[in-house]
This record gives C-alpha cells, structure tokens and sequence, in this order.
C-alpha cells in the first residue's frame, strides 16, 4: 500500500461499516438536536454580529468541560456552566458592539489557558482530552443524550417564545426600542440562550470548531435568501446535512469527525456563495437593462 493509499485509507474506510454504524445511534439524534438549535440560533448570530461571541463562547465551554473532565463528573453539564458564565458575561459587560468584542478578547484567552491548565492535570486517556477539542462521534452516552436533548428542548422552547420580538430587536434595534420591545433585555437572554447551543455543539465537533455548526449554516442560507421563513428552514437544513454527513463519514475512519463537518458545512457555503453572486449578477444585468 502507497503512503497515499494510506491516508485515504485512514480517511475513508468502509469496513465493517454496518457493525460500527450501530456505535453512533446516539451521535445522529443528537447530532439532529444539534443541527436543529444550531441552525436555528445562526440565523440570530448572523443577525446580530455575533461570530466572535461564539468563539470567545466555546473557549469557556472547553473550559467548563475540561474542568469537569479533570473532577470526573458530567462533560456536558461543565461545558454548559462555562458556557453560561461566559455568555452573561459578554451580554452583562458587552452592551455595545466595541464593548463586547473587547470584553470576548479578555475572555477568550483566559477560558483556553483556563482549559489547557485543567487538561493538563488530567491524568486519564489521551483520547478524552483530545475529543473535547476536536469532537466525538462514540462517545455520547444515555446520560449525556439526556442532558443533550434536555438542554436543546430549553433553547428551542425559548427562541420560540422570543423568536418574533427578538427578530424585530435585530433587525433594527431602535426602531424596536421605541415601539417598547425590551432590547436590552433580549439581548442578554439571547446571550444565554446562544452559550447553551454552544455548549451542546462543543460535545460533538469540538471547542476549536464550533462556528461550522453555530455560524456557517446560517451565512450560507443568508447568502440564498432573506426570506424571514424560508432563511431558518435553510440554516436548519444545512445544518443537520452537515453534521450528520460528517458522523457518517467519520465513522469508519481513524479522523476525528471535525474535518468532515467542516468540510461539509465549508463547501454549502460555498455553493450557497457561488449561488448568491450569480443571482446578484443577474438581478444587476436586469435592472441596468431596464
């Protein structure tokens, strides 16, 4: 066998691929769970600005995690704590938009050292510390499924209750301002609600990765459409494409699953991309026609 051969081997292998697909029942419902809150909070993320958020986010979810880890009690619980505290941290400090970046560049760092101290200290397998970083496909257990699917019925259950206000808030923050809509206070429950999806992202594809799942969905759909119906619908779809397509692919190799999520989610964007600019040319070539 060539080196090549070999790295396509450990890439993509299909052996035994009906016995290993009975390992990741768990990991598709909750990676379903997953691409469903994801999608959905992207499109607000989007919105609102907020990539950045999510990144600074995922560094005290890794924290949260890896803390956890080290004390042996349950992952997905320490992900969400840290992920609370980080997101009421931005949206309490981080009002406006230079306030919250500078508020994310002090918070990022300090969850990552935070994070590599605890995984430093941890003395079990190797393969615990690395999952936390890059994602698992095997290792979401009835317990965590539980707290997986609680937790993504809490998000869900609450950007239905706010989705309409929340959407006007973003849109135009002012003009919902003077019209009464409680923007402040959205604004930090969302902030909640965002650390909670991404905290739950961090159990699959990882702390490092988590705008594929949180973010790129959704810039893809906005790049297709500003349909207020049909942009969710798209960002939930891809979404879900992307994440369940990189468990079933992953599966059968030796790589971690986030550079097939990735990947996936990298290449709608790209498609949806190529898409957008082509209806902008033609829309353009139409109105300078006219």
């Amino acid at each position: 066998m060539t080196i090549a051969e070999g790295i396509w081997h450990q890439i993509f292998n299909f052996d035994n691929y009906g016995e290993l697909l009975a390992l990741v029942r768990n990991s598709l419902v909750a990676g379903a769970a997953l691409g469903l809150v994801g999608g959905l909070v992207g499109v607000f993320v989007i919105m609102r600005d907020l990539p950045f958020a999510v990144h600074g986010i995922s560094e005290l979810s890794f924290a949260g995690a890896s803390g956890a880890l080290l004390l042996d009690v349950n992952i997905v619980a320490g992900s969400i704590v840290g992920s609370l505290i980080a997101a009421g941290a931005i949206g309490l400090l981080g009002s406006r938009a230079r306030d919250r970046n500078s508020v994310i560049g002090a918070v990022m760092p300090f969850g990552l050292g935070l994070g590599v101290l605890f995984l430093a200290l941890y003395k079990g397998r190797a393969a615990n510390k690395f999952g936390i970083l890059t994602g698992q496909i095997v290792a979401v257990d009835t317990p965590q499924m539980s707290w997986l699917l609680g937790t993504s019925a809490v998000v869900l259950v609450a950007l239905a209750v706010m989705w309409r206000p929340l959407a006007f808030a973003s849109a135009d923050p002012e003009v919902a301002e003077a019209r009464g809509v409680p923007v402040h206070a959205l604004s930090f429950a969302f902030m909640i609600v965002l650390g909670l999806a991404v905290a739950l992202s961090v159990q699959i594809v990882g702390a490092l990765l988590v705008l594929t799942l949180v973010v790129t969905p959704a810039a893809a759909a906005a790049r297709v459409t500003a349909s207020p119906v049909l942009l969710p619908v798209l960002s939930v779809a891809f979404a879900v494409t992307a994440i369940e397509g990189g468990i079933l692919l992953a599966l059968g190799s030796s790589v971690p699953i986030s550079p097939y999520v990735t990947t996936i989610s990298f290449a709608i964007y790209l498609v949806c991309r190529a898409v957008g600019s082509r209806r902008a040319r033609r829309w353009g070539a139409v109105r300078a026609g006219a």
